[in-house]
């Protein structure tokens, strides 16, 4: 087994991201296709960051930030192939994004599927508040969560 890395998406790690992301449960349960993730990979997210995490020489996971979002970054997605689940690899992943985002910002975004407590309990523990619903974001009657990390405000109090 070889120790994970983290680099940029290239162009050739496409139909692993698409895998990824077709046969994780919340974006089945939410009616993401393979042939939205074709689109959305072509061949890789335009206009954002996107990272993936390799383990045992295949790409295990990815991630997608986008960068200037209220005031901080945003991360659209944090998948882990099946495959490569309980190994810490989401943790790693995560870890790496904040180290990008708080060097630059003070805030990092996201948003969990309500019904997705899995995902909700891993923000969770690595800090994360859940600052409100947002029905019907990416499908009618489905809510996702706004969840935020800080480190501390965007300036400090004027005098």
């Amino acid at each position: 087994m070889t120790a994970p890395t983290i680099r940029l998406m290239r162009a050739e790690d496409r139909l692993a991201a698409i895998e990824i992301c077709a046969q994780a449960n919340p974006w089945q349960r939410l009616g993401y296709t393979t042939e939205d993730w074709d689109r959305i990979f072509a061949p890789v997210p335009q206009n954002r960051d996107t990272y993936v995490i390799e383990a045992d020489a295949r790409v295990a996971g990815l991630a997608i930030l986008r960068q200037k979002f209220l005031i901080g970054d945003y991360l659209e997605l944090l998948g882990i192939a099946e495959w490569a689940k309980g190994r810490g690899l989401g943790s790693r992943l995560l870890s790496h994004i904040e180290s990008l985002v708080f060097a630059r910002t003070k805030n990092l975004f996201a948003c969990v599927s309500e019904f997705n407590e899995r995902a909700r309990e891993f923000y969770r523990q690595k800090g994360y508040r859940e600052i409100g619903p947002i029905p019907d974001l990416l499908v009618l009657g489905a809510t996702e969560i706004l969840l935020r990390k800080t480190v501390g405000p965007a300036r400090e109090k004027s005098q």
